[in-house]
């Protein structure tokens, strides 16, 4: 489970994103690192179980995001995130792939899945897939309990042109002109908190997991 002075460490750096009170602080980082490292290695252990293609042997330490920003071509200029990432790739993936990612802030932890903003040879796959075999999307996406869970799938980043290749009466252009192909979940604090939180996370992850297998099977 996520440690409370895990989530208090949080709340306080955003009033404090400065390096003077982060090193000042950095025992309190070091632990809540540590707490996040933990939880990482016991999500993965589950969640093998339900999705093979999450390698049992994922590094848990090279999971956990750094919650360091990258602040060269950023006008926000605060040099620390004010959450905890774990990046959960599965199997031939980059960072950023087809994966799950759980994100612990206070008051706005999330845990989804999918690929956000693929590639674009990956993205051309997508699309191919999607237009050979929609009814199988749609059968995942348009699931009464995956709605319930992660909401309307069609509602993100999509382009307001139709996609080179494709008509604009096509029955399936609302997926096509996708161009992200993520799904999330929020999480309130005491969820996350919870002695059952990282199997709790993993279940809702085997709901996601008929998306992930589908893109994929399309970038395969």
């Amino acid at each position: 489970m996520i440690e409370a002075k895990t989530l208090d460490f949080l709340k306080e750096l955003v009033d404090n994103n400065n390096r003077e009170w982060f090193q000042a602080n950095k025992g309190r980082y070091d632990k809540a690192r540590e707490n996040m490292v933990e939880f990482a290695a016991s999500v993965i252990e589950k969640l093998h179980k339900i999705d093979p293609t999450v390698s049992a042997d994922l590094d848990p330490k090279k999971c956990v995001m750094r919650i360091y920003r990258d602040i060269r071509f950023s006008k926000n200029k605060t040099p620390y995130k004010n959450n905890f990432g774990i990046s959960l790739p599965t199997l031939g993936s980059k960072l950023g792939g087809v994966e799950y990612y759980l994100q612990i802030q206070p008051g706005k932890s999330f845990i989804a899945g999918g690929y956000w903003m693929p590639e674009a040879a990956h993205l051309k796959a997508i699309r191919q897939e999607i237009d050979y075999n929609a009814a199988d999307l749609k059968k995942i996406i348009d699931n009464k309990k995956f709605v319930k869970l992660f909401g309307d799938f069609r509602k993100q980043d999509q382009l307001k042109t139709t996609p080179k290749g494709y008509d604009a009466d096509n029955e399936n252009i609302d997926l096509l002109k996708l161009k992200s192909f993520i799904v999330a979940h929020q999480l309130k604090d005491k969820e996350v908190m919870a002695a059952s939180a990282a199997q709790d996370i993993v279940d809702i992850c085997s709901k996601l997991y008929p998306l992930n297998v589908f893109l994929k099977n399309a970038i395969a």
